[in-house]
C-alpha cells in the first residue's frame, strides 16, 4: 500500500521590487515563496561564500597542515564510503597536493569489512602506511575509539566532518566541525565535502599571508565540481551558501570543465553535460558513486574521481555503472521482500505499525538497506529503519534509517538510547537519515522503543503525506522560455525544491512505455496544443480516464533534436 499525498499550494508573497528583467515574473513568485526577498540571494555567487575563517577550529587545522606540507610529512586522508565521502577525499587529496604536499595518500573503510567511520581495525591495518598526520573526511566526529588508536600510535588527528556529535568529542588534535557547540558559523549546512573545501580556502589564505605561495597560489575553484556533487549527493539543505558552491561547480561541468572522473560519469549515465542539473547529479551521477561502496569498494569510486588519466576514467566509469545496475537489482529483490513483510501488516491509520516501520530480513545486504528505507518512507511517510547482517550470519545488524519532515531522527534514536542503555550498539547521523548497530536479539525490543520514541515526538498532521506545489501555471507559461528559466534557475534539491505545479487537465490519450511508465496527452484550459506529460512509474492497472489534477514539473524536451516542454507529473488523482 501507499499513503495517497494531499497537494497543498504554498503561499504565494508578492516578490519584492529590484529584479532584473532577465528573471521571468515565474521565477520571482518561486523565489519568493522559498523566502528569498533579496534577488542577489537567488542565485548567489561565489563572492557571496561566508568567509573560512567564520568556521570554528580552523586555527588549530591549518597549523596541523602547514606544518606537515612544510617538513613533508606524510598525510593521510581518511574518506567515507558514500558519494560526500568520496567527493571530500577526493577533494582533499586534489587541494592538499595543489598547496604543496607532496605526500598524500588515501584510504576509506570498507562498508562490510570496518563498518562506518575511522575504527581501530581501520587503524590497524593503516599502520604501515605511518602517517604523520591523519585527516578524516565526512567522518570522525563520533570515532573516539578510532581516533584514540590513531593518537596511541603517535599520529596528529585532524577531523572534518559535519554530522551531529554526541555529549563528547573525540580526542582529535583539531577538530572542524559547524555542528559543534558553541560553532558560529552562520551555516550549519555544509556537507562533509564543503567543509574540507573550506579548510582548504583557509590554509591557502593562512599561506598567502605567511609569504607561502611564492606568488603561485593555486585556483581551489577548479575543485568545485566535486563539492557540487557532494554537497548534492547528501541532500543537504541547499541555503544560500550551499547554492553558490553548487551553482559554481555545475557551471563547471556543463562548461566541460569537471574532473575526468565526473565527465565520464556524466556520459555512461546518458546525461547532458551542457544542460545538467542538479537532479542529474542526484539521480544518475551520485547513484554511480554510491554503488561502489554499497556492493564493492569506495576505493574504486575515489580512483575514478582522482585519475588525471581519461581513458582510466572512462574505464573506471564504466565499471561504476555494471555495479550500480547490480545494485538496483539487489535493491528490487528486496524491495519485493519488504512489500511481502509489509502486507503480512496491518498498516491502517489506527495501529501501531503506521506510526514507525522497522524492518529487517536476514538475507537483505547492509548496503543496499539505506534505499530500501527512502523507498519505503517515500510509499508510506513514515520513519523506517531497515536492517541487514552486518555481514552473512552475524548477529550483528546494520541499520539505516530514513525520516520524514518534522521527524529528528538522529534525535529519536537518542532518546532511544537514554531510555534503553546498551541496547544499541552505537549510531549517528542527520535530522532526515541515521544509521545504527544492533545486536540481533536485541531487534524485537527495539523496534517497540523506537515506536514509543517517535510516538511521543509526531503530531497526526507530520503523518500526513502532501505534495507542495507553487500554483498553476497560465497558459503563456508552458513553453520552453520558461522551462529553460526553471532549469537554470536553481540549483534546486533540499530545502530549495524545483518548482511544482497543479492543476486540472483533460486526458487526450494514454500508453504504457518501459513497462511501468505512463505517456500522457492532456488537454489544458486555454491551451491551443495538447501536452505531452510522463508519469514515472505511474501505472497501476488503471486506465486514466477523463479529468484528473496533476502536479507535475515543467521540464525541456529535446528528444530527437525537438526543442518542445513536457511535464513530469509527480502525482495524479481524479479531479
Amino acid at each position: 500500500m501507499s499513503i495517497a499525498p494531499r497537494i497543498r499550494r504554498r503561499e504565494q508573497p508578492v516578490p519584492t521590487q529590484g529584479w532584473s528583467e532577465d528573471v521571468l515574473p515565474l521565477l520571482q513568485r518561486v523565489y519568493a515563496s522559498r523566502g528569498v526577498e533579496d534577488p542577489a540571494l537567488a542565485r548567489p555567487a561565489l563572492a557571496q561564500l561566508l568567509p573560512p575563517d567564520s568556521l570554528g577550529g580552523m586555527e588549530a587545522a591549518t597549523g596541523l597542515l602547514m606544518d606537515a606540507i612544510a617538513s613533508r610529512a606524510r598525510i593521510l586522508v581518511v574518506g567515507d564510503f558514500d558519494a560526500d565521502g568520496a567527493t571530500a577525499c577526493a577533494v582533499a587529496v586534489r587541494g592538499l597536493r595543489m598547496l604543496g604536499a607532496t605526500d598524500v595518500v588515501h584510504a576509506v573503510p570498507n562498508r562490510i569489512t570496518h563498518g562506518y567511520g575511522l575504527s581501530v581495525g581501520l587503524v590497524e591495518e593503516l599502520a604501515p602506511l605511518q602517517p604523520t598526520l591523519l585527516v578524516t573526511v565526512d567522518h570522525g566526529v563520533a570515532c573516539h575509539a578510532g581516533v584514540a588508536a590513531a593518537k596511541a600510535r603517535g599520529w596528529k588527528v585532524l577531523v572534518t566532518d559535519h554530522h551531529l556529535p554526541g555529549e563528547a568529542l573525540p580526542p582529535a588534535d583539531a577538530i572542524v566541525n559547524p555542528n559543534l557547540r558553541g560553532d558560529g558559523f552562520p551555516s550549519k549546512m555544509l556537507a562533509g565535502v564543503g567543509v574540507i573545501f573550506y579548510v582548504l580556502l583557509a590554509l591557502r589564505r593562512r599561506m598567502r599571508e605567511g609569504g607561502l605561495l611564492d606568488g603561485c597560489e593555486p585556483d581551489l575553484a577548479t575543485l568545485l565540481d566535486l563539492v557540487a556533487v557532494g554537497t548534492v549527493a547528501d541532500l543537504v539543505p541547499l541555503d544560500a551558501n550551499n547554492r553558490a558552491l553548487v551553482a559554481a561547480g555545475m557551471r563547471r561541468l556543463r562548461a566541460g570543465k569537471g574532473c575526468h572522473g565526473l565527465n565520464a560519469l556524466i556520459e555512461v549515465s546518458g546525461r547532458k553535460a551542457t544542460t545538467l542539473t542538479a537532479s542529474d547529479i542526484g539521480f544518475a551521477i551520485a547513484p554511480r558513486i554510491n554503488a561502489a561502496g554499497r556492493l564493492e569498494d569506495m576505493a574504486l569510486g575515489i580512483e575514478c574521481l582522482l585519475s588525471d588519466d581519461q581513458s582510466r576514467a572512462r574505464e573506471l566509469a564504466e565499471i561504476l555503472h555494471g555495479i550500480n545496475a547490480e545494485r538496483r537489482g539487489v535493491q528490487q529483490m528486496m524491495l519485493d521482500d519488504a512489500e511481502a513483510a509489509l502486507a503480512r501488516r496491518s498498516l491502517d491509520d489506527a495501529s501501531v505499525d503506521a506510526v514507525a516501520i522497522c524492518l529487517h530480513d536476514a538475507d537483505w545486504h547492509p548496503g543496499i538497506v539505506g534505499l530500501v528505507a527512502s523507498k519505503v518512507k517515500e510509499r508510506l511517510h513514515r520513519p523506517v529503519i531497515a536492517f541487514a547482517p552486518s555481514e552473512p550470519g552475524s548477529d550483528s545488524l546494520r541499520g539505516s534509517a530514513r525520516s520524514i519532515p518534522g521527524l529528528h531522527i538522529r534525535d529519536a534514536l537518542a532518546m532511544v538510547d537514554a531510555a534503553h542503555p546498551g541496547l544499541i550498539g552505537k549510531f549517528g547521523g542527520h535530522a532526515m537519515a541515521a544509521g545504527l548497530t544492533l545486536d540481533s536479539a536485541h531487534y524485537p525490543a527495539f523496534e517497540n522503543a523506537f515506536r514509543d520514541a517517535v510516538s511521543g515526538m509526531v503530531t497526526p498532521g507530520m503523518l500526513e503525506a502532501e505534495l507542495l506545489s507553487d500554483g498553476e501555471l497560465s497558459p503563456a507559461e508552458f513553453d520552453r522560455r520558461h522551462a529553460d528559466a526553471i532549469r537554470d534557475g536553481g540549483p534546486w534539491g533540499q530545502g530549495f525544491p524545483e518548482p511544482l505545479f497543479d492543476g486540472v487537465f483533460e486526458v487526450l490519450d494514454w500508453k504504457i512505455v518501459g513497462e511501468r511508465h505512463l505517456k500522457l496527452s492532456l488537454r489544458g484550459d486555454g491551451l491551443r496544443e495538447p501536452l505531452n506529460a510522463i508519469h514515472f512509474g505511474g501505472w497501476t492497472g488503471d486506465a486514466p480516464r477523463g479529468n484528473a489534477r496533476i502536479a507535475y514539473r515543467l521540464a525541456a524536451d529535446d528528444w530527437r533534436g525537438a526543442r518542445a516542454i513536457q511535464l513530469i507529473v509527480e502525482h495524479r488523482e481524479p479531479a
